[in-house]
Order: C-alpha cells, then sequence, then structure tokens
C-alpha cells in the first residue's frame, strides 16, 4: 500500500523544489536584469538587484550594432537542420538496433557513446582542412552536417531506449499484415514513438543552438549563429557586462519561447490523452 503524504511534507517538498528550480534559473534571471541596468549599474560593488534606473538603452545598442535577424536566422538554420538530419539517420539505425539486434549491436552503442569522449580541438584541425578544400568555410551546410555527426550518438542512444519499451508484437503483426519496411517504420513505429522522438528532437535542438566551439572556429560572417553573435561583445578592453548581457538574453529568448511552447503543448497532449 502506497504511504500517507501529510500536508506538511507535502509542502515542504514543493518548497524544496521551487528552491532547487530558482536557484538553476538565477543565473538567467540575473542576466536578464543585468541587460537592463547601465554598464555602471552592472558592474556596482556590492551588486544591486532590483533597485536601479531601468533602461532599454543597451538593447539599442545591440541592435543597431549587430544584425540580430540574421544570427537568429542562422542559428535556426544550423540547430534546426542539423536536428531534422541526425532524426532521419538515427530513426532506421535504432529501429535495427532495438527490433534486429545482432551479437554487436551493444558494442557499436558503446563505440558511438565513446566518441563523445574526444575533445572536439583534437579534430579540428582536420575538419578544418577539410572545409578549406570542400569550400566550406564559414558555411551553414558544414555546421548542419558537423553537429550533426557530433549529436548523432546521443539522438541513436535515446531513440534506442524509446524504441525499446515498444513490444515487438506489435511490428510482427504489422509485418502479418502486408506492411513493408518503410510503412512498419512511418506508419507503425514513428506514432507510438512521438514522445520520445519529440523529447528527442527538443534537447539536440537546444544542444545545437548552443554549440560554440565549432561556431566560433568555423564561422567568420556569413554563417555566424547567435553564439558567434554574443561572443563578439568580448574584447580586447574588456567585457560589457550591460551589452553582453543583453545580447545573451536576446540569444536565449528563442529557447525560453521554445520550452514555454512545448511545455504546453506536451502539457495538452497528456492531458488529452488522459481524457481519451
Amino acid at each position: 500500500m502506497a504511504r500517507a503524504v501529510t500536508q506538511q511534507r507535502k509542502m515542504i517538498n514543493t518548497a524544496a523544489a521551487w528552491g532547487i528550480g530558482l536557484l538553476i534559473f538565477f543565473p538567467i534571471l540575473w542576466t536578464i536584469l543585468t541587460s537592463f541596468k547601465t554598464e555602471a549599474t552592472a558592474i556596482a560593488d556590492p551588486p544591486v538587484f532590483l533597485a536601479f534606473d531601468w533602461t532599454l538603452e543597451n538593447y539599442t545598442a545591440v541592435m543597431e550594432r549587430s544584425n540580430y535577424a540574421k544570427f537568429l536566422w542562422n542559428s535556426i538554420i544550423i540547430a534546426g537542420g542539423s536536428t531534422l538530419l541526425g532524426i532521419i539517420v538515427a530513426v532506421p539505425a535504432a529501429w535495427s538496433m532495438a527490433f534486429v539486434p545482432s551479437k554487436r549491436t551493444k558494442d557499436i552503442l558503446l563505440w558511438m557513446l565513446s566518441t563523445k569522449m574526444l575533445p572536439a580541438v583534437g579534430v579540428l584541425y582536420p575538419i578544418y582542412l577539410i572545409c578549406i578544400n570542400l569550400g566550406l568555410l564559414d558555411s551553414r551546410v558544414a555546421l548542419v552536417f558537423i553537429l550533426m555527426l557530433m549529436n548523432l550518438p546521443i539522438i541513436v542512444w535515446m531513440l534506442y531506449t524509446y524504441f525499446k519499451e515498444i513490444p515487438g508484437e506489435i511490428l510482427e503483426a504489422a509485418r502479418m499484415d502486408g506492411a513493408s519496411l518503410k510503412e512498419e517504420i512511418l506508419h507503425v513505429l514513428t506514432p507510438m514513438a512521438i514522445p520520445g522522438i519529440a523529447s528527442t528532437l527538443l534537447l539536440n535542438f537546444i544542444l545545437a543552438w548552443n554549440e560554440a566551439f565549432w561556431t566560433l572556429n568555423l564561422t567568420a560572417a556569413n554563417a555566424a549563429p547567435l553564439t558567434a553573435f554574443i561572443a563578439s561583445y568580448s574584447s580586447p578592453e574588456g567585457l560589457f557586462f550591460a551589452k553582453l548581457s543583453a545580447a545573451s538574453t536576446m540569444a536565449i529568448a528563442p529557447i525560453l519561447i521554445l520550452g514555454w511552447f512545448s511545455q504546453k503543448q506536451l502539457v495538452s497532449g497528456l492531458t488529452f490523452g488522459a481524457v481519451k
């Protein structure tokens, strides 16, 4: 029998959850607040939390100095393209490992995961030379493929875990009804794994969106995403904390909106499923 939870225990758990959540969110909140301060207030000691003169001059300066829309569009194309391409490659791979495993399947999965242990700087030089020889330096195409390959092990592992939870008898029934391999994956497996695929898409989109190492080393102006946009506010003269915070807030705003929208859709879907 389930243990009864007292009202006091519920209140303590709720307060602890809110405390941990606020602690994790505090750096983002502080960045947002700093973006509305003057440079003098941003470096004040002791720090000023709310009692300051709010200003939009940092956002004005950032918009006048940089083409924010171009950086944003590059980030959307690079993050979205690498994530979608990774899903296209990973779904058949995860399907074969989950439903048609071989004696080497676990070894392959571990090998794929081990590639994430290699520091990115270890392969920077050869990839840089490849991009130069193929004419793909400062190109969104190169970043889409590089980020897709970088995150592919994570995509395959996540989808493999979700696919393993689907009963194989359902796929066998589809085969007995005459479904081809393509129809089995598209019309049987994929609809059942939509929650897992959606979670994988969101996580890898965020990973690609936040990627800074490759974007800073392989782009200059044409394909530079928001990570390069933020880095441009670090200069030899020092850090302009207020303007840097404004640029960071503009860069994380799309992800915060996407996260809020995804949460709303997920809650609506779960509620609809429960009612149904």
